[in-house]
C-alpha cells in the first residue's frame, strides 16, 4: 500500500484526527477492569487470571511495535492503520467467541494476542507522520494524538458498563458487548485510514508555519545504532518504570477503589467505580497533551524529573492516607495517571531531540518493549500482591500497601535513570545523507 501524499495546499491539521480515531479506538485497552469482575464471576477466574488479556494485549503491544517499527516506517501510515483496524477487530470478534462458548483461552488469544498487535501497530502507525508533520512543536503533536488513546476508556468504560447492563453480565451478555466493540470500532478507525496523508518529500517543514525547522535537522541517528547508545536505554528504564507505576493501579482502578472504601460508611458502588475509571481515562488523556506541550516550553528532561518525582509522592500520599479522605485518594489517582499519560506522549518528542526524525518511528517501537515488560510487571504486582494478602486474610487498602511501595520504589529507579540521560554522542549520527540512507534497511 503506497502512502498516501499529501496534495498542495492540505492541511496538516487532518493528522491528528486521523491519528485520533485510531487511538481512541484501541484506547478501549485502558477500560479492562470494567470487564474483570463479570468475566471473574462468570468464569470463576481469580483476579490474577482475568488480567490475563490485558496483561498480554500490552506485551504484544510492545513486540509488534518493536519489530512491526520498521515496516510502518517503510510501508506508511495507512498502511499500519490497516492493519491495526483488521487485528484489534479481530482480537474482539474471538473474545466474543470465547465468551459465548465459556473458553476463556479464547478470549486471552483474542483480546491479548490478536488484539494486542493492532494495539502496537496502530500505536506507533501515526507517531512519525506527525513529528514529520510538526517539526516545530513535537510535543504537542504527538500529545494530540497519543492523548487519544489515553482517552479511549473514558468513552469505553461507560459504554462497556452500560452495555453489561443491557446484554446481561453472564457470558452471553459479554460475548455481546464484546462483538458490539468489535464492529464499531472497526467502522471508527476506517475513518483514520481515509483521511490520513504524510508530507511531500520536498515539503521540509509544517504546512502553514513558516518557521518551521527542518524535520531533519538536528542529529540522525539510525534505529540500529540507538540501540547502541546509553540514552536509549536510559529512557528505556524511565518508560518501564513510569509505565508499571501507572498501568498497575489503572488496569485495578475499579475494584481497587471498592477495597479501599470498602469498610467505611460511603462504600463505593459498582457504577461509581466505573465512573473512576473513566475519571482516571480523563486525567490519562488531558495529561498527554497538557504535559507533553508543556516540555516543549520546560524541556523533555525537567518534565520527567515531575512524573517521576512528584508520581512518588502521590503514591507514598495514598499508602498513608488514602483511606482516610475519598477526594485525597481521587486526587493523587488523578495527577498520578495524569503523569502517566504524559510520560507516553512526550517519549516521542523526547526521542526526536535525542535521535532527529529519521527512523524516529523504528525507534519509538524498540522503546515500547518497555510498555511489554511492564504491562507484565504493573498488573502482576498489584493482583498478586492483593491475592497473597487476602489470602493472608487482610482487606480493604491493607490488600495495596506492600505493591504501593514497589511502586514508588520503581518510581525513584526512574527518576535516577532520567537524570543520567545525555545528548547523544557524534560518533553514532549518521554519516551519510538520510535520503540515502532511507533506502537501507534499518
Amino acid at each position: 500500500m503506497t502512502p498516501p501524499v499529501a496534495p498542495p495546499g492540505w492541511s496538516r491539521w487532518l493528522v491528528p484526527p486521523a491519528a485520533l480515531s485510531v487511538h481512541l479506538s484501541i484506547g478501549q485497552a485502558y477500560a479492562w477492569s470494567v470487564f474483570k469482575p463479570p468475566l471473574e464471576e462468570a468464569l470463576q477466574l481469580s483476579g490474577t487470571q482475568s488480567a490475563l488479556p490485558f496483561q498480554l494485549a500490552i506485551v504484544m503491544l510492545g513486540l509488534s511495535a518493536a519489530f512491526g517499527g520498521t515496516l510502518v516506517e517503510r510501508n506508511g501510515p495507512r498502511w499500519a492503520m490497516t492493519v491495526a483496524l483488521c487485528c484489534f477487530s479481530a482480537g474482539f470478534l474471538l473474545s466474543a467467541l470465547g465468551a459465548w462458548s465459556e473458553q476463556y483461552w479464547l478470549i486471552v488469544l483474542g483480546y491479548g494476542g490478536v488484539g494486542g498487535v493492532g494495539l502496537g501497530i496502530g500505536y506507533i502507525s501515526p507517531v512519525s507522520t506527525l513529528l514529520k508533520w510538526f517539526p516545530d512543536r513535537p510535543g504537542t503533536a504527538t500529545g494530540i494524538a497519543i492523548m487519544g488513546f489515553g482517552g479511549g476508556a473514558l468513552i469505553a468504560s461507560p459504554w462497556s458498563a452500560q452495555m453489561l447492563g443491557s446484554y446481561g453480565s453472564g457470558p452471553g451478555g459479554i460475548a455481546a458487548a464484546f462483538l458490539t466493540h468489535g464492529l464499531v470500532y472497526a467502522v471508527f478507525m476506517a475513518l483514520g485510514v481515509l483521511l490520513v496523508r504524510v508530507p511531500a518529500p520536498d515539503r521540509t517543514e509544517g504546512a502553514g508555519a513558516s518557521v518551521a525547522p527542518a524535520a531533519t535537522s538536528g542529529p540522525q541517528v539510525s534505529a540500529r545504532q540507538a540501540l547502541r547508545t546509553p540514552q536509549f536505554w536510559c529512557l528505556w528504564i524511565v518508560l518501564c518504570m513510569n509505565v508499571t507505576a501507572g498501568i498497575g493501579i489503572l488496569e485495578k482502578a475499579a475494584p481497587m477503589i471498592r477495597d479501599f472504601f470498602a469498610d467505611t460508611s460511603t462504600p463505593v458502588s459498582a457504577a461509581a467505580s466505573a465512573g473512576f475509571v473513566a475519571l482516571l481515562s480523563a486525567a490519562n488523556m488531558v495529561g498527554r497533551i497538557g504535559w507533553s506541550a508543556t516540555s516543549d516550553l520546560v524541556g523533555r528532561k525537567n518534565i520527567y524529573r515531575v512524573y517521576l518525582g512528584v508520581g512518588a509522592l502521590m503514591y507514598l500520599a495514598i499508602a498513608q492516607l488514602g483511606d482516610s479522605s475519598k477526594p485525597l485518594f481521587v486526587l493523587c489517582a488523578l495527577v498520578i495517571l495524569s503523569f502517566y499519560g504524559g510520560g507516553f506522549a512526550t517519549v516521542p518528542a523526547y526521542l526526536k531531540d535525542l535521535f532527529g526524525t529519521y527512523q524516529v518511528g523504528a525507534i519509538h517501537g524498540r522503546l515500547l518493549t518497555a510498555w511489554s515488560t511492564a504491562g507484565i510487571l504493573g498488573p502482576l504486582i498489584v493482583n498478586w500482591v492483593a491475592d497473597s494478602q487476602e489470602s493472608a486474610g487482610k482487606s480493604g487498602p491493607g490488600l495495596y500497601g506492600l505493591s504501593l511501595t514497589i511502586m514508588i520504589a520503581l518510581l525513584l529507579v526512574g527518576f535516577v535513570a532520567n537524570e543520567l540521560v545525555r545528548p547523544v554522542h557524534e560518533r553514532h549520527h549518521l554519516r551519510k545523507e538520510p535520503d540515502v540512507q532511507q533506502r537501507q534497511s534499518v
